[in-house]
């Protein structure tokens, strides 16, 4: 593989191609994005084998391992996740507001691209066609700068990119791949003036590392610290399902459950509730009283006593917290306590605390008898998603194509003159 995709003058070439986009039609940006998609099924046999580099220097028993993993069906889902970004409609042009003043002046707010998107992301070499395929549909120039672990799946999937963008005559650097060290991390987060926002999708480690660091404004997005309350009125059934979902579906993604709060009056129907975690070799931190009742009920080699560090934690493997309380107020203190403001669950039957529940917790996600697992874009019927913003300011919870859009206002008028 070459790097001849990786430019050193990177700021400004962003910058250019980013303007660039301004003039190109919604219909050649759906052209682009249908070619990248069939490119990429067909160059699926030359990113695997740079996939396969990386991966071979990564522990199997590492959490990331699943991440960085890249398969001819993970490349076709990719695909089929870019045709469908394609078919979205665009979301710029569109009229927010329109006014006219007294004196005939007009004024509209129109959604516009935000220019240069900058991205840092862990062992997700998914994230490199995921991110292009929304910028570009929004509008946006975009610099990835990936992890060490998958430089190599990177630089290959940027290639492909690339390739796309020339047949089409457009400029390459509407995608740019940065060098994997440290370096260039700090050198994207100091590029005043040529990036305009930046985007972190990973652990809480990285985010905070570039919500502190960073001179560009950030959208914080990805660390994910999941509670399901099971409550004095839930569903045994409906909570026995939610629980082994939200927990096994996919442990190395943000919206996974991490700790179990059940009701003390429930504690009877704890062990119904973890049975079917044991298939999949879940351990679970349970305290005092959760741990009494799974003792003898749940794997001995599976049943920890948790300590203070056991909450708070995103897990990102088979583990799990369980927490007791007395009472919904315990259960949402504990919540407020420990949550990373991004997905959370109340198992229960009483609207008196379903009410309770929505009021009281602050999270981007707020769930009802639902799993955690459906915090994703394209499940909350977007068409995609950049990540899951976990702050209030512009965008919260699945960022689509709107939350990749500022806007500006556009006036009118005949020669009005400010008195």
């Amino acid at each position: 593989m070459n790097n001849t995709n990786i430019q050193s003058d990177w700021k400004q070439v962003s910058v250019i191609a980013s303007r660039s986009l301004n003039l190109v039609t919604n219909d050649v940006i759906n052209a682009v994005l249908l070619a990248l998609a069939d490119e990429a099924e067909a160059q699926s046999e030359t990113i695997l084998s740079e996939n396969v580099k990386d991966l071979t220097v990564m522990d199997k028993s590492n959490p990331m391992f699943d991440r960085l993993l890249l398969s001819k069906e993970r490349i076709a889902g990719i695909a089929a996740d870019i045709r469908n970004v394609a078919s979205l409609p665009s979301p710029l042009g569109k009229q927010l507001m329109e006014i006219e003043r007294p004196n005939g002046m007009r004024i509209s707010k129109i959604t516009v691209p935000f220019g240069v998107v900058g991205i840092i992301y862990e062992a997700r070499p998914n994230v490199s066609f995921d991110v292009f395929s929304l910028c570009l549909k929004s509008g946006n120039a975009c610099v990835l700068k990936g992890g060490t672990d998958a430089h190599n799946s990177n630089l290959a999937i940027v290639n492909v990119i690339q390739s796309v963008l020339v047949k089409f005559g457009l400029d390459k650097n509407i995608v740019t791949l940065l060098p994997a060290g440290r370096e260039a991390t700090a050198e994207l987060m100091n590029a005043v003036g040529f990036v305009d926002v930046i985007i972190p999708r990973g652990g809480k480690g990285l985010i905070d590392f570039v919500r502190d660091n960073s001179r560009i404004p950030v959208i914080e997005t990805g660390a994910g610290i999941c509670h399901t309350y099971f409550d004095e009125f839930g569903d045994l059934e409906k909570g026995k399902r939610i629980v082994f979902n939200a927990k096994t579906r996919r442990v190395s993604v943000c919206n996974t459950l991490d700790c179990l709060v059940i009701h003390e009056k429930r504690l009877a129907d704890l062990p119904a509730l973890c049975e079917k975690l044991a298939t999949k070799n879940v351990i679970i931190y349970a305290d005092v009283k959760a741990y009494t009742f799974l003792n003898g009920k749940y794997p001995t080699h599976l049943l920890q006593k948790a300590t203070e560090e056991s909450f708070g934690i995103e897990f990102l493997d088979y583990k799990m917290a369980v927490k007791t309380v007395e009472s919904i107020k315990e259960a949402t203190d504990h919540i407020a306590h420990f949550s990373s403001k991004h997905s959370e669950c109340i198992v229960s039957e009483n609207e008196l605390n379903i009410n309770y529940f929505d009021k009281v917790v602050d999270a981007a996600c707020v769930y009802t008898n639902v799993s955690t697992a459906f915090t994703d874009g394209a499940q909350f019927g977007l068409g995609a998603e950049i990540g899951i913003s976990t702050q209030k300011l512009h965008a919260r919870g699945p960022m689509a194509l709107a939350e990749l859009c500022s806007y500006k206002w556009i006036v009118k008028g005949e020669g009005q003159v400010r008195e």
